[in-house]
């Protein structure tokens, strides 16, 4: 770097010309093209799928066993150490290859509602992902786009931010390009500035990307928090179910070893035998179950048009009890048509539509449906243009725009009925212009009975300015003559009272959250099935209490005249309330509250900053999709709970079997390898258990992670089956007098059934003949079942160290894994899961 043109990193680049960051971006050899070829250099692909296969021998028990294994193959047997490494390693390619193939589905589907952003690289415009962005690209910028980068303004127009993210201001923030500020400036005062983590709320921009990454003020400021998001139920269940097991094994296999040393059995038999059994009750395939059902409830997810950003957020989905959603396309069709332009007398009127048209037509932030539908069929007439513009926040609810009528320079504004109706001071009629105050009545009895029969009103006004007065601000919105009503329909959709309907059966309760008046939201209430059907406004919420706010939002569905902080306000109440939170929304004024409900959820045609916000991106706006998302999450959570369920009572049992019987046998109760083909024969058809079928009942209820329940599953149901390899023990040594060997491959092949048996019997809460399985699932679990009761009369059974079973003790074996089904049914129906 030249001595002339310091790197912008180096010294504030809101102090620089862009001349200068032009050149030092160009002397650091930093081009547009240069950074993109080097993410390609290494695939993202090859990288995760290494650090996959790495994973897979993470866990200090697994690399315990391997090196184990080595030093038996140096100092003792080659054959039990070479078969105990395949074993492992069988085991991790299982998990690799199902991980891979959850990550792959995964990244197709986020592919679909990737954010895109509009460059200029070296003067030809492309369309490039978000994470594509690199410094030297000039931005082009318009209403709802996120800014991907720290940037110096080049070109503005009524460009406005919102920087809520960085300085915790609500309002918007006006930017103007081609200034250069001190290097002491703060941040809320860098106007020629904008941030990575913000979004543009209207106006349009160009503007040089000169810092991404971490190197941004956004990435500084994560970094230096260092907060990781907030754990969902699910994940904290998760991690302490695997902290529970933890604690078992530790506790019992070192029992287990002590004793197997107490009795002077062989040191590195005794050592194996241990660690291979720590493995062996060790969830090792929990992380690639969680992941492979997570990633098959995303695909199927996607299938009916709800795409999943972020997998962990499927349990909250799941869980969801509450909805809250805006009403544009959601409760209604989503087509917003003008019905009429009307006067203050409820007549029509062309020249209410033609002051519209020119706001609507010339203003630059974002084209919201109203605006669409006033220039359906319309257009701004030849020659008309903005000569300033007050763009539309959500503190005021109107926007203005300052143009040339019948030669004079008019500043327009059209918004929020209460809004426009405060600012004006004339009203315009059939005669003339008269004094407003005395029709206030009358025009606001006109607006509430369109309101209340479902219609939307927007009021429209005008102001001649002074030929002077060009440079228009929010200040000028005052003495406004009062044109008239635009009166729009935007239908309730025939099916959205099945679609609430199916959510209340699904314990979800709707709430609609609107930036409607309170009139148009209340004709809501009959047509939605709503039995209470009074109307909370924005304003009712401002002036509550902490306690008052929780009963208002708890006790009502209708909230209307809402602003972006109030919709904050609402999701933050509701999850105070111990409610499982989604947001359902697409506008810039929705980003706050679709980043803080527990599942946010916007969609495809939604704007940039909405989708990013959202952690569910539906194909199709339509509350009937979010339902069957909801029913979809609960599946993949019940399935996920079901090999909880049975990895934990059988582990356990098994553990308390190995304890007693290494204090009584006169050998170990099973060899090394044979305890991780028992546990490798076990993780087949549990990589499967996400295709299950699960039981209506469970769709019709929030789905609630219970650490109570699991370990009163452990204990009663391992209790149970460690009862049953008593049994088997008892049979084997008093009946059949079995020795070493016999005894190994007896217990094996009643391990190997009772795992079935465990499989189709904590599966469900039903009695396991009143619910059907999936037929793959069941046909991959009865077959890796029969291989392991194969296994003693197989080509590797002298490897494995078995012997073929007499047929009696066959007999007897299948009696006890039928005795322990049955008794597993008994268990449930005082076990409640």
């Amino acid at each position: 770097m030249t001595e002339d043109h310091p790197a912008p990193t180096e010294v504030p680049f809101w102090s620089l010309s862009s001349a200068d960051i032009e050149k030092c971006l160009a002397d650091s050899s930093r081009s547009r093209t240069g950074p993109v070829r080097i993410r390609h250099h290494f695939s993202p692909r090859a990288i995760g799928r290494l650090r996959i296969i790495g994973r897979q021998f993470s866990s200090p028990i697994t690399l315990i066993l391997v090196i184990a294994a080595g030093l038996s193959m140096v100092v003792s047997d080659v054959t039990d150490g070479t078969i105990i490494l395949s074993i492992v390693a069988l085991s991790a390619i299982l998990g690799a290859w199902q991980e891979s193939r959850s990550a792959d589905a995964v990244a197709a589907i986020t592919a679909q509602v990737a954010i895109d952003v509009r460059v200029q690289r070296d003067g030809v415009p492309v369309t490039v992902a978000l994470s594509m962005v690199v410094p030297g690209d000039h931005l082009v910028l318009s209403a709802g786009d996120i800014i991907p980068g720290d940037c110096l303004l080049l070109k503005s127009d009524y460009l406005s931010i919102d920087e809520s993210a960085l300085t915790g201001e609500s309002f918007p923030v006006s930017k103007v390009a081609g200034t250069v500020l001190a290097v002491q400036t703060p941040l809320a005062a860098r106007t020629n500035s904008l941030f990575a983590g913000t979004h543009v709320v209207s106006g349009t921009g160009l503007a040089l990307v000169v810092l991404t990454g971490a190197q941004t003020t956004f990435g500084h400021v994560t970094a230096s928090l260092r907060q990781k998001p907030k754990a969902t139920s699910f994940e904290i269940g998760i991690r302490k179910f695997g902290l529970l097991l933890l604690r078992v094994t530790i506790v019992l296999v070192s029992a287990t070893l002590a004793i197997n040393l107490a009795l002077q059995r062989p040191l590195l038999d005794s050592f194996l035998f241990a660690i291979a059994l720590a493995v062996g009750i060790t969830p090792q395939m929990l992380p690639v179950v969680v992941s492979v059902s997570l990633a098959v409830g995303a695909r199927k997810m996607a299938r009916v048009k709800v795409i999943v950003k972020r997998l962990d957020v499927i349990e909250d989905l799941g869980a969801m009890s509450v909805l809250c959603t805006d009403k544009t396309g959601t409760i209604t069709v989503g087509v917003v048509t003008i019905k009429k332009a009307i006067d203050v007398k409820g007549e029509e009127d062309p020249r209410v539509l033609d002051l519209a048209v020119l706001n609507a037509g010339l203003h630059t932030g974002y084209s919201n449906p109203l605006d669409l539908a006033i220039l359906a069929g319309r257009a701004v007439p030849a020659g008309a243009a903005a000569i300033g513009e007050v763009p539309y926040d959500f503190i005021r609810k109107r926007l203005s725009v300052a143009v040339e009528v019948d030669g004079s320079p008019t500043l327009v504004t059209k918004g929020a009925f209460d809004s426009v109706l405060s600012c004006s001071t004339q009203v315009r009629i059939q005669g003339g212009i008269d004094d407003i105050t005395a029709r206030i009545p009358a025009i606001t009895a006109l607006a509430q009975s369109l309101g209340a029969d479902g219609l939307r009103v927007i009021a429209v006004a005008y102001r001649v300015l002074a030929p002077d007065e060009r440079a228009v601000g929010p200040l000028a919105e005052h003495d406004l003559v009062f044109a008239g009503l635009l009166v729009f329909e935007d239908p309730i959709k025939n099916s959205v009272r099945d679609s609430v309907a199916s959510l209340t059966d699904l314990g979800v309760e709707v709430k609609v959250v609107t930036g409607d008046n309170r009139f148009v939201t209340a004709s809501l209430a009959a047509k939605l099935g709503f039995a209470n059907a009074r109307v909370v406004v924005g304003s009712e919420l401002d002036q509550a209490s902490h306690e008052s706010l929780l009963d208002l939002v708890s006790k009502n569905s209708l909230f209307a005249e809402v602003e972006p902080g109030h919709k904050i306000k609402i999701v933050t109440a509701l999850k105070d309330a111990g409610e499982t939170v989604g947001f359902l929304g697409d506008g810039i004024n929705d980003a706050g509250a679709l980043h803080l409900a527990d599942v946010g959820i916007s969609v495809d045609s939604g704007v940039n900053v909405a989708k990013e916000a959202a952690a569910v991106v539906l194909l199709e706006k339509d509350l009937s999709v979010v339902a069957t998302g909801i029913r979809l999450g609960r599946r993949t959570f019940t399935n996920t709970l079901k090999y909880v369920r049975v990895v934990v009572s059988a582990n356990f049992g098994f553990i308390l079997s190995t304890t007693v019987a290494a204090a009584t046998l006169p050998f170990l109760p099973m060899l090394a390898a044979q305890i991780l083909s028992l546990n490798l024969i076990a993780d087949v058809p549990n990589t499967l258990i996400s295709r299950d079928r699960v039981d209506p009942e469970r769709l019709g209820r929030a789905s609630v992670w219970s650490m109570r329940t699991v370990t009163r599953v452990m204990i009663f149901f391992g209790i149970t089956s460690s009862v049953f390899d008593l049994i088997t023990f008892a049979v084997l040594m008093w009946v059949f007098h079995a020795d070493a060997v016999l005894f190994h491959s007896g217990w094996f092949v009643l391990s190997a059934l009772t795992q079935f048996v465990a499989m189709m019997t904590l599966r469900t809460s039903r009695p396991f003949w009143r619910s059907r399985p999936e037929p793959v699932y069941l046909l991959v679990s009865g077959g890796i079942t029969a291989v392991g009761i194969l296994l003693p009369i197989s080509p590797f059974a002298a490897a494995l160290g078995f012997v073929a079973l007499p047929l009696p003790l066959v007999l007897a074996l299948f009696i006890i894994a039928t005795g322990y089904g049955l008794a597993n049914e008994a268990m449930k129906r005082i076990i409640k899961f």
